[in-house]
């Protein structure tokens, strides 16, 4: 069966969930442009999920997807998130902030709370970083009718995903921006370019391959489907389109070919690929001291928002992937259109 019958899709483009960055509007416009659009609910609370899910169904019938973390959330350390705020202390003083009192906003996820939420929903695709959720919500999500898609980094967690219920892996390259969906190892010498790692897992699993990272136009997919691919997912080019929520300051940035990207865990406490920016530069891309997922973010919260409050990038995550010579601010319904065209 062809992935777009399994999807209920006309063309086999899939739009990457990027929490913070977008909402139902940019995955309504890629639906009813033929793709898939995702609706990222890993940092939403649970009324916040249900006014996407019920704003995006009073508009259209066409199939989404809703997308998860499904880490594991480790115990706060209390030492290494106070060596944390000291590193950063020489930034509370010049922008004259405190150190935050409480966690904040955390990255959840899945559970069976979540799944008794959007059960009544019946979502018709739901995918996942860093792995899958246990087994029986595996089950339960499928007895829905669901299909259920997650990101490999690496052949071995292809192989795990297949074993373990994905109905479709999305094979996650280096080049693409946001978090890596690393798993199974915190190695980043693991991690391969989008080429290399469709080619192994399209002659090695049995259910469909995506092809994500590093893609931008019709040539990019038509080259990932010729290598066996299914499909493929994009983020990077839908982040100036009018439907995107991306910030001033991050439009900014996208628009500067001469800004590079890099692999940092400094955001979130997991690698994550984003535009360089002040304190990666200054702190090291992967800093060591840096609290595990998804404490990081904590310490760095009040940063940005003074920053940002001055008109400075310089704290703020500006989640990008190595191409983004697709970015255009035009339609994501029409950017969709283009970038199929002539596939």
């Amino acid at each position: 069966m062809l992935m777009e019958s399994r999807l209920g899709i006309d063309i086999p483009i899939i739009q990457s969930p990027m929490a913070g960055t977008q909402n139902w509007e940019l995955a309504l416009a890629v639906s009813e442009a033929g793709g898939l659009g995702s609706i990222p609910c890993g940092m939403l609370d649970p009324e916040q999920v249900k006014i996407e899910i019920e704003s995006y169904m009073t508009h259209s019938s066409k199939p989404y997807n809703l997308n998860y973390f499904c880490h594991k959330v480790p115990a706060a350390d209390n030492i290494r998130m106070a060596g944390w705020e000291k590193r950063l202390d020489i930034y509370y003083r010049e922008l004259n902030v405190k150190p935050p009192s409480g966690e904040g906003l955390l990255r959840l996820p899945f559970d069976s709370r979540m799944a008794d939420l959007i059960e009544p929903y019946a979502p018709p695709v739901l995918s996942f970083h860093f792995g899958l959720p246990a087994r029986d919500l595996v089950r339960r999500m499928k007895s829905w009718g669901a299909v259920i898609l997650s990101s490999a980094t690496t052949v071995e967690e292809g192989d795990w995903l297949e074993e373990n219920g994905a109905d479709i892996v999305i094979a996650q390259g280096y080049e693409a921006g946001g978090h890596r969906g690393m798993f199974l190892t915190a190695d980043i010498s693991t991690q391969m370019g989008t080429l290399a790692l469709v080619s192994q897992l399209t002659n090695r699993l049995k259910v469909p391959v995506v092809a994500a990272g590093g893609i931008s136009s019709s040539k990019d997919i038509k080259a990932m489907l010729h290598l066996g691919a299914s499909g493929i997912q994009s983020g990077t080019s839908y982040l100036l389109c009018t439907e995107a929520k991306t910030g001033s300051l991050h439009r900014t940035a996208l628009k500067d070919q001469a800004r590079k990207t890099a692999i940092t865990n400094i955001f979130s406490g997991r690698p994550a690929r984003a535009i360089r920016n002040r304190i990666m530069e200054e702190l090291g891309d992967i800093c060591e001291i840096a609290p595990e997922f998804p404490y990081s973010s904590i310490a760095l919260a009040p940063l940005r928002q003074k920053a940002e409050s001055c008109s400075s990038s310089g704290f703020t995550p500006l989640w990008a992937g190595q191409n983004r010579s697709g970015c255009k601010e035009i339609s994501a319904s029409q950017l969709t259109e283009e970038l199929w065209n002539g596939c």
